[in-house]
């Protein structure tokens, strides 16, 4: 009897030892993170993260025990021992794989692997493979293939697969196994505490490389999809809902509507172009690498630039709400993914069409990405030219057409459009898997870094040979061009983290022959993010704009300056000389720009960061 319960603990033994390999092997494929980590600390994951292994493993248990109790309690039922090494390997295989995907997820987002990453997949599989397109496919290959076969050796020298029913009493049997369930299931959750173990249980450090190493992928992944599936609640609730609310209200309240005029003219055309991965890390003048974007600094002196700028959120289909709706980031949910909601937010598309404009919306790849085209249409969008708009011969990547392309059929739209017209124009070039129709300009294309340098020089030179060919044609003089950023990127510097401001610091011109003479080559550093795009708009043109309640007038000089963003269930919040982080797994502070101000100051700060993601979580549920 003593032995067979002992093939019981072997058997969660060797999944614990699993776990393990998997762990290491994390950590040494992400070696360069942990550079400022001692040994004694790396060593402590495995220590912090043992909780979250033994729930994982006795998840994956509760197969087994059930098929040993059917086979025990129902003599007839011979269920041979080979279902138990399929079961294993099976485990063993998607464990493997999860492991090898997570590499690239955490490089890309810094954090595990998530339900979003499925999501993403089923709406939209290819483009969900072009995004990996900078991955190290055959070393991630090797790896998984690696940790399948030492998971199966190990298998077989730590798990008993000629485990045999032990002939007890009936009555001992089922004693046994309700005890046996019942320890399963104490350990799924944890322990017997009143909440069942979470990803807190993990978070031992400053550090977040750490605390993500000690996380356990595969348990986080199941948490992460159930949260997702079960009826929506707001997961962000940090005080009470009126309190929550005055945070925020202050923070938009104004002594003056006032701004400062910077047009020549009250109702101009509008063309935003919506820059891919375009980081402040690439633009020279917001501290970046000089010569990738050399064209962008000629804009700069002919237009008004917002340097303080920050995205909403780490992917485009967060970044296009944020500027055409003035709606944050909701951190592990995109409201653009269900129309029921994104059909009742407000948007910059609906306002110009309602003051007698044109709309036309242009995108280089699929428009029913991420439901890009459903929100444009239920927008007042009047017309859609995304790849079916192009021969076949044009697109020639994942992501469609080249921007080159693009902005050419944008410049052949123009001729044709009656004024004032209103055109949002998507750019895609400067997208993984960064390839190109011409030579890389930084020679070395191998280098990852130099590949998203090198993409982010051809849309810089597109968009000089659309400015040139613009200003021949008889509406420029009359068209307010905005440039902005979907959103930031780790490339090319690979620095920053999830959690870090830099990570989200964009650029934001206003540029055409409509700024007043005086505005152009200023440049104004109010502390704001993409949100504030439509305040700022729509106030030049003297249209209302309290419909875009989470949007701020960035030249009004009574506006407050605070910028927000968050990432995969945490989140920034930005002041003038201080910005923290917040981890809502961990429920832990893990950035301060000053860990050495206030204590006062950082709360405060934090605080009004907690408010505004509860504040943004509770409207979305709302619509």
């Amino acid at each position: 009897m003593l032995k067979n319960l002992f093939s019981f603990f072997r058997f969660f033994i060797f999944w614990i030892a699993f776990f393990a390999i998997t762990r290491a092997t994390f950590e040494i494929y992400f070696l360069h993170k942990l550079d400022h980590a001692r040994i004694g600390e790396i060593l402590q994951t495995f220590f912090w993260g043992l909780r979250l292994d033994v729930s994982a493993t006795a998840y994956i248990c509760i197969i087994p025990i059930l098929v040993f109790a059917i086979n025990w309690f129902i003599p007839k039922v011979r269920i041979k021992p080979i279902w138990l090494k399929v079961y294993v390997w099976f485990c063993l295989f998607c464990i493997s794989l999860n492991t090898v995907l997570n590499f690239n997820i955490f490089r890309e987002w810094g954090t595990k692997v998530s339900f979003r990453v499925f999501t993403s997949f089923y709406h939209a599989p290819s483009e969900a493979i072009a995004s990996s397109g900078s991955s190290p496919v055959g070393k991630c290959i090797f790896i998984g293939i690696a940790l399948l076969a030492t998971g199966i050796m190990l298998s077989h020298l730590i798990i008993n697969y000629q485990f045999k029913k032990p002939d007890v009493r009936p009555s001992l049997k089922v004693s046994l196994t309700t005890l046996l369930l019942f320890v399963n299931f104490v350990m799924m959750r944890g322990g017997l505490q009143a909440k069942p173990v979470n990803q807190n249980s993990a978070y031992f450090s400053e550090k977040q490389i750490l605390n993500q190493s000690a996380l356990n992928t595969e348990w986080n992944l199941f948490n992460n999809v159930f949260e997702n599936l079960r009826p929506l609640y707001n997961p962000y609730l940090y005080d009470r809902p009126d309190e929550a609310a005055k945070t925020v209200e202050e923070l938009y309240n104004v002594k003056s509507n006032s701004t400062e005029q910077i047009l020549t003219i009250s109702r101009p055309n509008i063309v935003i172009i919506q820059m891919e991965s375009y980081t402040a890390d690439v633009i020279e003048s917001l501290g970046g690498d000089k010569g990738v974007a050399p064209n962008f600094e000629k804009f700069i002196k002919n237009g008004l630039f917002f340097n303080n700028i920050y995205a909403s959120g780490d992917r485009t289909d967060k970044g296009i709400v944020a500027l055409l709706s003035g709606f944050p980031s909701q951190a592990t949910r995109t409201i653009i993914s269900d129309t029921l909601k994104h059909k009742k937010l407000p948007a910059l598309s609906a306002s110009f069409k309602d003051a007698g404009y044109e709309t036309a919306y242009f995108y280089g790849g699929k428009s029913n990405y991420m439901n890009f085209d459903k929100f444009m249409t239920s927008h007042n969008i009047d017309h859609t030219i995304d790849e079916a708009s192009f021969d076949n011969s044009h697109i020639k990547t994942q992501w469609g057409v080249y921007d080159d392309d693009l902005l050419t059929r944008n410049l052949q739209y123009l001729a044709r459009q009656k004024q004032p017209f209103f055109n949002y124009v998507q750019t895609s070039s400067n997208h993984e898997p960064f390839v190109l129709p011409v030579k890389h300009h930084f020679n070395d294309d191998a280098d990852v870094s130099n590949k998203f340098r090198s993409t982010a020089y051809f849309t810089d030179s597109c968009l000089n040979a659309y400015f040139d060919q613009a200003r021949k044609q008889p509406w420029y003089k009359n068209t307010l061009f905005i440039l902005v950023a979907d959103h930031g990127h780790r490339l090319p510097r690979n620095t920053a983290e999830a959690y870090d401001p830099a990570k989200y610091h964009i650029p934001l011109l206003f540029f055409g022959d409509v700024i007043k003479p005086e505005y152009r080559g200023k440049k104004n550093s109010k502390l704001g993010g993409q949100t504030d795009l439509a305040a700022t708009l729509l106030a030049q043109l003297g249209m209302p704009h309290t419909q875009f309640k989470w949007s701020k007038d960035l030249l009004n000089p009574n506006s407050k300056e605070f910028a927000f963003f968050d990432w995969d269930n945490g989140f920034g919040f930005m002041q003038p000389g201080q910005a923290v982080s917040y981890d809502n797994a961990g429920r832990t502070m893990i950035y301060n720009s000053k860990p050495n101000a206030d204590k006062n100051a950082t709360e405060a700060a934090l605080a009004c960061g907690k408010a505004y993601l509860q504040q943004v979580f509770t409207e979305y549920m709302g619509y």
